[in-house]
This record gives structure tokens, sequence and C-alpha cells, in this order.
């Protein structure tokens, strides 16, 4: 795009983002931030057909990629762990630490999209998350089960709740705004947190 056009796109982003931290996304408006930029609401339109589609823009790259990488990350690790020996399928990569990462290169669109998305479609983003994590770790138990590992029976239902209480876990951080090494620090000794957890209710003793 010509640069006049990229410099007005590039005020627009960051002027939305404040926008958005400071009143949130129902409370946001299109007006305040056209303004901000100096310009009229008719000429923002050009740039963004909605308020909805401006939020979009700050948060979908981020977390599109977020999912994709999980559920990738996720697939490899189930992978590697069929090949594993029974004492071995405890012990892999850090889960929490290279989802931490990404959400720390991103932080701005996850500040939003923790704090500041209720009224959008992204509300319920952690709830999208638990369900990939959810499948995943069924297939882990039916993993172990075919390894001869006696396990606990566990509902589906509980599943989903225990998934989405270690995602809400991670974004705690972000909440709080820990500084990204305090976050890396956390972050493991989270996965430790969770490992032990979920061998315990996992595996039948």
């Amino acid at each position: 795009m010509p640069r006049d056009k990229s410099e007005n796109h590039e005020k627009i982003i960051k002027a939305a983002f404040d926008e958005f931290m400071t009143y949130g996304f129902n409370d946001a408006s299109m007006r305040r931030i056209a303004s901000e930029c100096g310009m009229s609401a008719s000429g923002l339109y050009k740039h963004f057909p909605s308020k909805e589609d401006m939020f979009a823009a700050l948060v979908e790259p981020a977390y599109t990629g977020l999912k994709e990488i999980y559920y990738c990350k996720l697939t490899d690790q189930f992978k590697e762990l069929k090949g594993k020996k029974t004492d071995d399928i405890w012990e892999g990569d850090e889960e929490t630490v290279w989802a931490m990462k990404y959400i720390y290169d991103n932080y701005n669109a996850f500040k939003l999209l923790v704090c500041r998305s209720q009224g959008t479609r992204y509300e319920n983003f952690i709830h999208e998350l638990a369900s990939i994590d959810e499948k995943s770790t069924i297939e882990y138990m039916k993993m172990m089960k075919e390894k001869g590992i006696s396990i606990n029976k566990i509902s589906q239902k509980e599943i989903h709740l225990f998934v989405s209480s270690n995602l809400n876990a991670i974004f705690e951080t972000v909440i709080h705004d820990f500084s990204k090494k305090d976050a890396l620090a956390y972050a493991k000794h989270l996965d430790d947190y969770c490992v032990a957890g979920w061998k315990k209710l996992i595996v039948l003793s």
C-alpha cells in the first residue's frame, strides 16, 4: 500500500490497541480512535469495516498461530510418546514453557484476548484451546492403556475442566502483568505441577 496509507494504518493499529485496552471492546469508540489518528470516522471505516474487524486484526494472527502450533506440538508429542518405553512416557517437551514463549512474543495480542475480548467472537478462546488439549489427552490415555498401564476412569467433562484450568493458569501471567522472565520461570514450575498432577490423576496406584 502507499506509504501514507501504510502510516495511517500503523497509527490506527496503535490507537485501536490503546482504545480497546482502556475501554474494552464493548465500550471502545471508533470515533475516538479516528480522532486520535486525526481522521474522520468515515475514513477509519475505509481501513476496517467494523469495530469487530479492527479487534480481529489485532488478535487473529497471534491466536491462529497459537492454535496451529498448539495442535502440531501436541500431535508431535503424541507421536513421540508412542515410541517411548512405559517408564519414559512422562518425560517430554515442556508444553507450558513453549506456549508461554509464544504468548510473550505476541504479548499485546494476548493481553487483548485475555483481558478485553468480552463481546467479541474471541471471548471463549480458552475453551477452544481446551477442546484441542482435551482430544489430545484422551488419545494419550488410550495410548497408555495400549501400553498396559492401568488408568483411572475420568469423564470427558472432567478432562475438559482440568485442561481448562491448566490453560487459565498459563494466562494468569498476562492478567497479572508478569515480565517475560518471570513468566517463563513460572511456566517451568507450572509444567512440573501439571505433570505431577496428571500422573497422580490418571495412573492407578
